[in-house]
């Protein structure tokens, strides 16, 4: 029987929502998922249907949830549903929500220089996720966020930068795995276009994240 994964975009459209979840839903299709696009956040309504899921990607940057949305999502995380997504549209998404950032374990605060050149350092390589994948530079947004130390870190890149010289040097995660509940939650910050997902490494973690996390 197929792992099943819902992918629901939206939000702010300069991360091409639609874009990029047909890509993660392209290769999540290849990894043998059945696979369910919505672009409504009232998807996240059904509790029980939420739990029949293997994998849930959210693909929305900024944006507000409800509170009844919201608490159906981190219920069936914790239940054991899988999450898993990439850049804004899970690092920066529902910026009110405390709930799910802590479901996250980070949020986007700052990319300073905005689009820039940076270093990806692959920092466990044992990992699956990661196993066999070289560093790798990307012209993207550096993302600084605020990280929960509880994250498994397998990816990171250092901060040098002109408009804020005050956090060079700051060693920054930008690929992380974690649990909440019962749940698994992978996380990459690269994916501000379709372009990101044109790099091997990019491309391929965020496939194997997203197996990972399945249930």
């Amino acid at each position: 029987m197929k792992k099943k994964a819902l992918i629901v975009y939206g939000g702010w459209d300069g991360h091409h929502p639609k874009e990029t979840s047909e890509i993660a839903a392209h290769d999540l299709r290849e990894a043998g998922f059945a696979v369910e696009l919505s672009d409504t956040l009232d998807s996240f309504l059904d509790e029980a249907r939420l739990k029949t899921f293997d994998l849930i990607v959210p693909n929305w940057t900024m944006g507000q949830i409800t509170g009844e949305q919201e608490g159906a999502l981190v219920r069936a995380i914790e239940s054991g549903v899988g999450l898993g997504g990439f850049h804004g549209g899970m690092g920066d998404a529902f910026r009110n929500s405390t709930g799910y950032q802590f479901v996250v374990g980070g949020q986007f605060v700052a990319h300073p220089d905005n689009g820039k050149d940076y270093l990806v350092h692959i920092i466990k390589n044992s990992d699956p996720i990661v196993a066999g994948l070289s560093d790798f530079s990307v012209h993207s947004e550096q993302y600084f966020m605020h990280v929960d130390p509880s994250n498994e870190v397998l990816a990171t890149t250092t901060f040098q930068t002109a408009s804020a010289p005050w956090i060079n040097g700051t060693v920054m995660p930008v690929v992380w795995k974690r649990k909440y509940g019962a749940g698994r939650v992978f996380y990459s910050a690269i994916g501000h276009s379709t372009k990101e997902f044109e790099i091997p490494q990019v491309r391929e973690i965020t496939k194997r994240g997203f197996v990972w996390a399945a249930r």
